[in-house]
């Protein structure tokens, strides 16, 4: 059984920025989620800033969190810079919830 994209994203949206109160989905930190026909999970996914807090954490934590789901084989998660994360890539539910609309 392969695993559905919305069961992944429902998961990585069980993670929050330690700065904001925004599920990382939602801040549009996930550039790229690619689900193969073997159950591997490919993530590119950024961070508001280089030097957030977590930079060296949160990826595994993202990574762990996707191999929770049934059907997940492995997940790669790496951290791109390119292009850099602005305010217009969070949904708008996000900016919503931190008074940006």
């Amino acid at each position: 059984m392969l695993p559905e994209q919305s069961k992944i994203v429902e998961a990585i949206r069980r993670i929050y920025d330690p700065e904001i109160p925004v599920n990382i989905y939602d801040l549009g930190l996930i550039y790229r989620l690619h689900v193969d026909t073997a159950g591997k999970v490919e993530v590119d996914m950024t961070l508001t800033a280089p030097a957030c807090p977590v930079a060296g954490t949160l990826p595994g934590e993202v990574g762990r969190m996707i191999e929770s789901v049934p059907g997940v084989s492995e997940a790669v998660v790496r951290l791109v810079w390119d292009p850099p994360w602005g305010q217009e890539r969070m949904t708008e539910e996000a900016r919503l919830e931190l008074g940006l609309l």
